[in-house]
């Protein structure tokens, strides 16, 4: 009977104890993330990453805490990996998320942002790096798509053909992963601007695909008997412009089909991102010197005083039918690192979304 009492009082104790603690200490929230355990050496592999839990703290006044709704996964991770991560640290990344606690009135609970807060699921910030969504964003477009045409790959597409190609009406513009995130878009702005498009891609249904985008001529790149050929009948007078996603051979072969004063703008490499041993040559000096091109590389960020405007104009089109945006979506926060390596595979059509 005495054991009884002492169990009983316990748990009443216990009880009191509990009503009595903030709700900070009742609900903790466990955030799921990725940890990358070792620095990638060649093409990631399942061993590099880990999935851990960590308890994060109540959020502090100016503090926000966000629930992960949409993952990205994107090539930049791959090449910025060993820049910008130390081994055991939480992957990089963008996402699209809800407040669902605040103390920053910039932050209202129930709003969405976009922020690099990498792999997981749950994040407590100061604001710092939050950008909301477009206040009238569209019932019918996914929140998902601020992560792709209408985010960091639909501006990247538009910058790259506006501020560095400076693209104009009649020209020829060769685009290369053109299937992908920021290819597509090129593509289609490209037409909006009434240019010509070319397309390399790497499977028969991207090709299709491109032909959807209303792409004037698009090839496989993995299937053509000739690199040479194929951009030489694609476009027998050569090329106005370039955008550059791939870089190695496939550049060197593409620098000789520019016309004269042609100009490059070089986004991304992917094809060198997974080399253990860096490629070499050949080296198109010549080409560039005789036909004196222009080649600038360029990051997203340097148009960042451009943001709210050109985001503006990116979902004007797509409420007009004037762009589409195919996304490739995984389920579940789990399959993050099979994404990743998917994407970087070539096996997404469009914008390589994970959706929690």
């Amino acid at each position: 009977m005495m054991y009884n009492f002492f169990f009983h009082f316990y748990h009443f104790v216990s009880f009191c104890t509990a009503l009595n603690r903030s709700p900070k200490q009742r609900d903790m929230v466990q955030a799921k993330t990725w940890i990358l355990t070792h620095h990638f050496e060649g093409f990631p592999k399942d061993s590099n990453f880990e999935l851990k839990l960590e308890t994060l703290p109540e959020p502090k006044d100016g503090e926000v805490l966000l629930e992960a709704l949409f993952l990205s996964v994107d090539p930049y991770i791959r090449a910025f990996s060993r820049l910008r991560m130390n081994e055991g640290e939480v992957m990089i990344g963008t996402q699209v998320a809800k407040v669902i606690q605040s103390n920053n009135p910039a932050f209202p609970l129930g709003c969405h942002v976009v922020g690099r807060c990498g792999w997981r699921t749950h994040t407590v910030s100061d604001g710092t790096g939050l950008t909301h969504l477009l206040p009238d964003w569209p019932q019918d477009v996914s929140k998902s798509q601020a992560l792709g045409a209408i985010g960091m790959p639909g501006l990247t597409a538009l910058y790259g053909l506006e501020e560095v190609l400076g693209l104009k009406t009649g020209e020829t513009l060769l685009v290369n992963a053109a299937a992908g995130a920021v290819g597509s878009i090129v593509g289609q702005i490209a037409k909006l601007k009434g240019c010509r498009v070319v397309g390399s891609t790497g499977s028969d249904a991207k090709v299709a695909f491109l032909k959807e985008l209303g792409f004037d001529e698009a090839f496989n790149y993995k299937t053509v008997s000739s690199l040479e050929e194929a951009l030489k009948n694609a476009s027998p007078d050569g090329y106005d412009c370039f955008f550059e996603n791939v870089g190695g051979p496939f550049s060197s072969v593409a620098i000789t089909h520019m016309k004269e004063y042609g100009r490059i703008a070089v986004c991304g490499s992917i094809s060198l991102y997974n080399d253990t041993t860096p490629q070499t040559g050949p080296y198109p000096h010549i080409s560039m010197i005789l036909k004196q091109l222009k080649m600038e590389g360029f990051l997203v960020g340097r148009w960042e005083h451009k943001k709210p405007e050109s985001l503006r104009r990116l979902i004007t089109w797509k409420r007009e039918g004037k762009l589409q945006c195919r996304e490739h979506v995984t389920e579940g926060f789990e399959n993050m690192p099979a994404a990743f390596m998917g994407m970087l595979h070539g096996e997404n059509i469009g914008k390589a979304i994970i959706k929690v």
